[in-house]
């Protein structure tokens, strides 16, 4: 059991059966009343961020959360198969279970893929990827004194904003936590 005060950004805990992961989190003295943890935690299933207030006293049981190192082979009709690379055994997530990570996905990438309780919650990617352009508008000659940006298609299909120098055929470090452009790889 975790005291609400031992809270850190990261922690993982369980709330009513569903996992929760800290993103922020507050320790709140007002002059008068008792004191208080304010939170932001986000559903690992879900991606829901939600803010909620505990108080000082309050336990919460912390979520175990098992990672696996696995590869990704190929997608077949919405289902993403992936293959431990210790055992070989291999496992199907749906679309769903992805969510925004499918922008970075790559065929025989290795990726943490994240289970609680036997269920498989999503997976962790490397923080940056490197992406070839496919598409790309041409830049304009002079257009570079305000900074401005075009977008660029890589060959995932993810549609991001670039500076105007990249052009079709570069290969781009992309941030996979906030899907920015980083630098030309």
């Amino acid at each position: 059991m975790i005291n609400s005060t031992d809270f850190r950004t990261g922690l993982t805990i369980e709330i009513d059966g569903g996992v929760w992961q800290i993103v922020e989190f507050q320790h709140v003295k007002p002059g008068k009343g008792a004191a208080f943890v304010r939170t932001k935690i986000k559903n690992v299933e879900t991606g829901a961020v939600v803010e909620r207030t505990f108080n000082p006293n309050e336990k919460m049981p912390a979520a175990h959360i098992d990672t696996r190192t696995m590869q990704y082979l190929y997608e077949n009709d919405g289902m993403y198969t992936f293959m431990d690379m210790e055992t070989y055994e291999q496992i199907e997530i749906n679309k769903e279970t992805l969510g925004d990570a499918l922008h970075f996905l790559m065929e025989n990438m290795e990726v943490q893929v994240q289970s609680f309780k036997g269920r498989i919650i999503g997976i962790s990617l490397p923080n940056s990827v490197n992406l070839k352009v496919v598409e790309c508008e041409p830049s304009v000659k002079g257009n570079t004194a305000t900074g401005a940006k075009k977008n660029a298609t890589v060959e995932t299909g993810y549609v991001l904003q670039v500076p105007l120098f990249v052009n079709e055929g570069d290969t781009l470090r992309i941030d996979t936590r906030t899907g920015d452009y980083i630098e030309r790889a």
